[in-house]
């Protein structure tokens, strides 16, 4: 099973190869290919995402500074209303991708235009 937070569950559907270093590249091309025969489930807090990444510290984020944790857990919390998911929840990949599609709107507009990766994601140049 792999476990992925709220935002990741949206985020890594746009993920295209960049990031912090080649092992945490690797780490999420290694997820992307387990959630195609893999349940997902829905988690509070760091998951399998964060656990390579080099701003992961005791457990928490701490890419932009000490509150880093607290933002990022209510876009996760948002991500999970949108996709009407909750933690603890077990879901197909295939499921979230589905619902993906209906909320990108809203996602782009709460999230993504105040992003760090939006440039090279993808997500801001796609036409739904």
């Amino acid at each position: 099973m792999v476990r992925l937070r709220g935002h990741h569950l949206i985020c890594l559907q746009f993920y295209r190869g960049e990031g912090y270093n080649q092992d945490f590249i690797k780490h999420l091309f290694n997820i992307l290919e387990r959630v195609q025969y893999e349940d997902v489930e829905v988690v509070e807090g760091v998951d399998e995402v964060c656990s390579v990444c080099p701003y992961n510290s005791g457990n928490a984020c701490v890419y932009s500074d000490s509150t880093a944790e607290l933002k990022i857990r209510e876009i996760d919390e948002l991500a999970v209303r949108l996709l009407s998911l909750s933690p603890g929840s077990k879901v197909k990949w295939d499921e979230v991708r589905k619902k993906v599609g209906g909320i990108l709107g809203t996602w782009r507009e709460k999230v993504c235009k105040f992003c760090d990766w939006n440039k090279v994601c993808g997500v801001e140049t796609r036409n739904d």
